[in-house]
């Protein structure tokens, strides 16, 4: 979790620390969000950190996916897997099961 009074800094500063502010990053594992005229301009955090980040996100949407396909379902929608298998095989006679 981002630590406001810590971890909010100026560009500057993070370039002058760099090494510092680095070895800070992953003993707290929390990222730095970097300041260009007082402004948040950017967020530097772990490469483990930000992986779980894109896990966490192909996660939660392939759970919304799934979430979607059930309520098309549901609402009468979609057509039964035999039929859309037996469509393809149609289409691409290389896929027929033997």
């Amino acid at each position: 979790m981002l630590n406001v009074s810590e971890d909010i800094l100026s560009l500057t500063d993070f370039k002058r620390r760099t090494t510092e502010l680095l070895d800070r990053m992953r003993a707290t594992r929390r990222p730095l969000v970097l300041t260009l005229n007082g402004k948040a301009e950017c967020v530097v955090q772990s490469a483990e950190a930000y992986q779980q980040l894109v896990d966490e996100a192909e996660k939660n949407n392939a759970i919304e996916r799934i979430r979607q396909g059930l309520e098309s379902m549901r609402a009468g929608q979609g057509r039964p897997a035999s039929e859309v298998f037996a469509a393809l095989e149609e289409r691409y006679p290389y896929l027929r099961r033997k």
